[in-house]
């Protein structure tokens, strides 16, 4: 969770640095030179050939498409959201469509159910960017900004699921974001020659360079690394940290004065991103059988506590004499050492595959008669 925090900060900086700048240059020229930029620096520390391959797999492709797509229109909208209607409005109104837009994609894409924290939390920011929607003094609440904005955060909830549902299918994430972000920028890019007026200022290079280093290749690089450990929904939910540090940096930096209803929107988005932030507790009167019969801490040995290797047989006959299986030469399959007392399965080349190979105990001999005593 740590690393989509730092990304939304990152991100919640791209509507009030684009205003501080004050440059000519067109949203949408802008977001062509972030992606273009951002998208190269961050594939070159990040793509890697077999990556790149993994991108275009039968079940792969089409999601590809899909997070390109949602990328252009998340950049392209957004930072004309910005323009026209303020920073701190502009985030709120985007962010706080995301957690909606990821938490109906998990529900129809992968069965995700919100638990009580995630509810509670999608409440309390919900309602909170909703007060910072409230018009106060010099508040901008154009409808044509309002609706990009609104575009803006579909398409980013949209590539949220779309981010999950490559990872589940064995694409690589952090190949997959570089390569979004930069055929994205190429979809955009005739806007370059459409509208190039004000690029070569040296506000807007400063701009462009923060905001393809920073706000691009660094933040999707943290959100790529965290969005893979929580949910969809709850991912969503986190993301809406970027409308309170845009709102704190629109009043710093830009005078963008916060009402007292929005200065409580505030409170009230921080309190539901702690409550969704809070670590989950282990449930150890539910969860521990389940684990322990699906093999996430028990009986297949990847974190049994009673054997030193578990009873998995990848360290032999009772898991406590090495990874060489019963006959100290590789395990029953050849291999990785099957085993023999922790019910194995005989697959290895030479062996006949699918079968189990059962327990073998000691069976203990008779007693034997008491030794008699010296002085008798």
């Amino acid at each position: 969770m740590v690393s989509l925090l730092a990304a939304a900060v990152l991100w919640g900086t791209v509507g009030p640095a684009q205003l501080l700048a004050d440059t000519d240059v067109a949203p949408v020229s802008l977001g062509a030179c972030r992606m273009l930029l951002g998208g190269l620096v961050l594939g070159l520390f990040t793509v890697r050939a077999p990556g790149l391959q993994s991108l275009w797999r039968p079940g792969v492709r089409g999601w590809m498409v899909v997070s390109v797509l949602v990328t252009a229109g998340f950049q392209a909208c957004f930072l004309e959201s910005v323009d026209r209607t303020g920073a701190a409005l502009a985030t709120a109104v985007t962010f706080g469509t995301v957690p909606i837009v990821s938490g109906v994609w998990a529900r129809l894409l992968d069965g995700e159910r919100g638990g009580a924290a995630w509810w509670v939390g999608t409440v309390c920011a919900v309602g909170g960017v909703a007060l910072l929607l409230m018009p106060g003094e010099g508040a901008r609440a154009e409808v044509p900004g309002v609706l990009f904005g609104i575009v803006a955060g579909c398409s980013f909830g949209t590539y949220i699921a779309t981010t999950k549902q490559l990872a589940r299918r064995g694409a690589d994430t952090a190949a997959a974001a570089p390569v979004s972000v930069l055929c994205a920028g190429a979809v955009v890019s005739p806007w370059l020659l459409a509208a190039p007026g004000g690029l070569g200022e040296p506000r807007a290079l400063v701009l462009v360079g923060w905001l393809a280093l920073g706000t691009t290749a660094l933040g999707y690089l943290l959100f790529t690394r965290g969005v893979a450990r929580v949910t969809a929904a709850t991912a969503g939910t986190l993301s809406l940290a970027e409308p309170l540090v845009a709102a704190v940096l629109g009043f710093v930096l830009l005078g963008e004065r916060l009402g007292v209803a929005a200065s409580c929107g505030a409170a009230l988005l921080l309190g539901g991103l702690v409550v969704v932030s809070l670590p989950a507790r282990e449930r150890a009167g539910t969860d521990g059988p389940a684990a322990a019969r699906d093999g996430a801490g028990g009986t297949d040995g990847t974190d049994r506590t009673d054997r030193t290797g578990g009873v998995d047989g990848t360290v032999g006959i009772d898991g406590v004499d090495g990874p060489v299986g019963i006959d100290g030469s590789g395990g029953v399959d050849g291999v990785r050492g099957a085993g023999v007392g922790g019910g194995g399965v005989v697959s290895g080349p030479g062996s006949a595959p699918g079968r189990a190979v059962p327990a073998r105990r000691r069976t203990p001999g008779p007693p034997r008669p008491p030794t008699p005593s010296p002085r008798e």
